[in-house]
């Protein structure tokens, strides 16, 4: 198969997305955890988490146009500067697909989806109590992308939670040990090997958990 950017711009909506997001290959799947100022949580899953430096300990992930939908997640980071980013592991890898799915601000995906909160030390956002693998951020800054009107969020790791026994001796942190999980395109998940596929969801089709 072979396509110009003519044929990607006349591709099916979905089917153009499904492509363009798996062509940069696996990408981290993780889960960020937020709270309003009313204590109302939200909880999305995310396939653009990338390092950006160590010192001081920079992490950004991109967020899509705030206009066309609510985008819960950074009203509440704006609101606390505070979040969480979780990995996301097999077990509950189909719980934290329907994070996805487009919730009233007033419905926590943590319920609605089956996972759990976990407030640890000072950190004001939840995490994923399910997750072995998980940071605490403080918000630093948003830069915006004019060309697609996306923001990359970038914050700062306040507190790292994983495993002892994810530790090798050269001190390198052993992601198959963790068995964290790995996203192509909208929804397909990947350890050593693919895993599961799910489909693009919509509110109404959102199983019972």
């Amino acid at each position: 198969m072979k396509l110009n950017s003519t044929d990607l711009k006349n591709l099916d909506r979905i089917n153009r997305i499904k492509i363009i997001n798996a062509v940069s290959g696996i990408k981290p799947g993780n889960l960020i955890g937020t709270i309003d100022n009313e204590g109302s949580t939200n909880l999305a899953i995310f396939s653009s988490v990338v390092h950006l430096g160590s010192d001081p300990a920079l992490l950004g992930f991109i967020l899509r146009p705030t206009g066309e939908v609510p985008r819960n997640t950074y009203d509440n980071i704006l609101a606390n500067k505070s979040y969480t980013i979780n990995h996301i592991h097999p077990e509950f890898t189909k719980n934290a697909h329907y994070t996805s799915a487009k919730f009233d601000a007033s419905i926590s995906e943590f319920e609605r989806c089956g996972l759990t909160e976990e407030y640890i030390d000072t950190c004001k956002a939840p995490f994923v109590k399910e997750s072995r693998f998980k940071m605490g951020m403080q918000f630093i800054e948003a830069l915006p992308i004019k060309q697609n009107n996306t923001l990359l969020v970038i914050g700062e790791i306040t507190s790292l939670i994983l495993p002892d026994t994810s530790f090798e001796s050269s001190e390198d942190i052993n992601l198959e040990e963790i068995n964290s999980v790995g996203i192509s395109g909208l929804n397909s998940y990947y350890a050593i090997t693919k895993i599961a596929e799910y489909p693009y969801v919509r509110t109404s089709e959102v199983p019972k958990f």
